[in-house]
């Protein structure tokens, strides 16, 4: 059976910025998410990204700019001994009303589709309220991590439930990894 686990990036692998994260400079790993990546991959889990991203839309940064930004985040990741097997991001601005941007479950819905894996086997991670709406939306089991806006995510979280809350994406891992759900 594929095991899978859908991150976020913003807040959930790297630190966030009401500015946005522009460059590979600015994309800086929260202390212990690599670890968490490796470690998920390494004990048999289908790694994906979902990460809005419309400072494309609003001209902060361009694509190249965000695949250089992916391109450190794989590579920490495969020096730590892991793997992600997909990133997909949404380059829409909010008010595009695309099918991808979360809360919509586009993102998530295509990656469960691309590796034919039934959403029950599978985990969305994030720590806003739109990461969890998406990943309920297409079926996924969710985690609501503490980083970035998970804090301030807890309020709103308490409108839908089984959603697990971790302090981070690191402590979901051990977690997981003990408990083997």
């Amino acid at each position: 059976m594929k095991k899978l686990i859908i991150l976020d990036r913003d807040g959930v692998i790297n630190k966030d910025s009401d500015s946005y994260i522009k460059s590979p400079e600015e994309w800086i790993p929260i202390p212990g998410s690599i670890e968490a990546i490796s470690k998920l991959s390494e004990a048999g889990y289908l790694i994906a990204i979902a990460t809005n991203q419309a400072g494309i839309a609003r001209g902060y940064f361009t694509k190249a700019d965000l695949n250089s930004m992916h391109q450190k985040m794989v590579t920490l990741v495969e020096e730590c001994g892991g793997k992600i097997n997909t990133i997909r991001f949404c380059p829409h601005h909010p008010n595009d009303n695309c099918l991808c941007r979360k809360p919509k479950p586009g993102m998530p819905t295509s990656i469960l589709e691309d590796f034919n894996i039934l959403p029950e086997n599978s985990w969305f991670v994030g720590d806003a309220l739109t990461d969890i709406q998406a990943g309920k939306s297409a079926g996924c089991r969710t985690v609501l991590v503490k980083t970035g806006k998970g804090a301030k995510s807890l309020e709103n979280l308490k409108k839908l439930t089984n959603t697990l809350v971790y302090d981070s994406l690191l402590t979901f891992c051990e977690n997981i990894l003990t408990v083997g759900k």
